[in-house]
């Protein structure tokens, strides 16, 4: 089993909930006041059956016009036609937005081979909600493809990939786990997106129940150590990839790079 991040960019998010891109070694946070600086990185997971690829970023083109996840997956060694599975933690635009892409004016499946995993309660919650984090004209286009699979709870996709509803973040909120070649990874989504959420105790206010967050993060950090997890961060600034050690109750991450 083979695990790539593909590091979509850096971005400042404001009131507007627009996310514009930020390069730290040029811009000013400054000159951005009262925004959040998030970084984005969906994550490939190539296994004997399958190429997975879990949460597909905010869909954002380069300068030419291409889709940037499609590049990264491609410098991976990949085509964005192999992927067979995506799975969807959630449906918040940052995570949600490269489902699809622009085909010449009109929107189509960016991974056309592939079967989209979306937990029925997180679908119906994003199309009733008022909130601007979700994009509904994507929705649509995935919906109309054919190629959604509704999860419910908590189950298993296959003898390799399992799921679980933890909610905390949004109601439906899911996490992964694949197990593979004797590797067990955790794709832990927005409840816990950064390594360093898993060495302090707080509740985050972005977080639809950040109290049940909190706690999650506690248990998911426990097992990640005593069962030797790989752990995917979504937002990570650094360790996107990484194991946890828990030494005399202090929380140690480590980084295990962009490729494992």
């Amino acid at each position: 089993m083979r695990v790539t991040a593909l590091f979509e960019g850096s971005f400042s998010v404001d009131a507007s909930k627009k996310f514009i891109p930020f390069n730290p070694s040029v811009d000013k946070a400054s000159d951005r006041p009262a925004s959040l600086f998030v970084f984005i990185q969906p994550f490939l997971i190539k296994t004997a059956e399958d190429l997975i690829l879990i949460d597909t970023g905010l869909g954002f083109s380069d300068l030419s016009g291409e889709l940037i996840l499609h590049k990264n997956i491609r410098n991976a060694g990949y085509k964005a036609e192999d992927v067979s599975k995506v799975l969807m933690s959630h449906l918040h635009f940052d995570h949600s937005g490269g489902m699809v892409m622009d085909n010449g004016g009109s929107l189509g499946l960016s991974f056309p081979n592939a079967d989209y995993f979306i937990q029925r309660g997180e679908w119906e919650s994003a199309y009733s909600s008022n909130s601007s984090s979700y994009k509904t004209e994507i929705f649509d286009v995935v919906q109309r493809s054919g190629q959604i699979v509704f999860l419910e709870g908590d189950g298993e996709i296959d003898e390799h990939i399992s799921y679980e509803v933890t909610g905390g973040h949004t109601p439906y909120h899911q996490a992964f786990h694949i197990e593979s070649e004797g590797k067990h990874v955790f794709f832990g989504g927005d409840v816990v997106p950064e390594p360093e959420q898993l060495q302090r105790k707080f509740m985050a206010k972005y977080d639809y129940d950040g109290r049940k967050a909190m706690e999650e993060r506690l248990v998911y950090g426990q097992k990640a150590a005593d069962e030797n997890w790989i752990c995917l961060f979504y937002h990570a600034k650094t360790k996107a990839i990484g194991t946890v050690e828990i030494i005399d109750e202090a929380v140690k991450i480590k980084d295990l790079g962009h490729n494992v």
